[in-house]
Formats: structure tokens, sequence, C-alpha cells
């Protein structure tokens, strides 16, 4: 399984649509604190419909608990500021991907602590786009790691 890792998310309906993919695919969804809304938001709630009983959902209260609850856990770091590509990624099970909040990202020290696990989705150099939508994102890599692992438990 593949654990989801939102650190301080900002858009109640992202974290609804990120929670219906991993209800869907038996991923572990985890927020970190502060989030930039209630989990109980009707937004919240209704971009994940009644996906939200089948969500497996851990709640920390802040990156530092998340990074000593799970040291030593390979974790790879979802970043505009990596060179690596995702599909260059190797996805074991239990790894961890780590989005960082819509508007800043990940912490830029922690990523630069950490260049080897952070990773990208390419994207038209011609854009004015910063970024990918953070549901899409989330999406796009959780799915090459699941095609990696040729879709555990899914049909």
């Amino acid at each position: 399984m593949i654990h989801i890792v939102l650190v301080e998310p900002e858009i109640p309906p992202n974290t609804g649509n990120i929670a219906r993919t991993a209800a869907a695919t038996g991923s572990v969804l985890h927020l970190v604190k502060p989030l930039g809304f209630s989990i109980e938001e009707k937004a919240l709630r209704r971009a994940g419909l009644d996906y939200w009983p089948y969500v497996k959902l851990e709640v920390h209260e802040s990156f530092e608990d998340f990074l000593k609850k799970y040291e030593g856990r390979r974790m790879w770091l979802s970043t505009t500021k990596a060179d690596k590509l995702y599909t260059d990624a190797d996805f074991k099970d239990e790894d961890m991907i780590l989005f960082g909040k819509e508007t800043a990202g990940l912490p830029k020290e922690y990523i630069d602590s950490h260049k080897d696990q952070a990773i990208r989705i390419p994207m038209s150099e011609d854009t004015r786009l910063r970024s990918f939508n953070l549901s899409n994102a989330a999406n796009i890599v959780l799915f090459e790691a699941l095609r990696q692992l040729d879709f555990p438990g899914l049909k």
C-alpha cells in the first residue's frame, strides 16, 4: 500500500478528491497540520462524496511529528524543484509520497536536504503555470507507483 501525505493542504476540494482516490486505491492518506480548513467542512465532504468512511486517514499535528513517527521510511517528495521525473522513481510497497501545500509546496530546506528523493511531473516550459493542481498531481504520481507495483489489490 502507498501512503499519500499532504503537508499543510489549504483547499478543501483538493483534499476531498485525494481522499476519494485513497479510498478507491486502498492507499493511506496522511494530513499534516496546520490545515487550511476543517476536515468537517461541507466542501471537503462533498468532494469525497460518501467515500470518507473508507479512507484510511491519519492526521498529524505537525510536519515534525509526522517525520518523527515515520523516521526511516522511504519518502518521495513531489516538487517542481526536482531534477528526477516521477517515472524514474523506483516505488516500493509502503512508500510515502509527500505533497506540499498548494501555495508554497514542501519546505525548501527539507527538499534541499533530500534531493535524491525529490521527483517532479514534467510540464511545458512555455507556460506561466507553476505546478499542476494538487489532486491531479497526487493522482498522477500515485498511479505510477501503483502501476510499478502491478496495482496491488485493485481490479
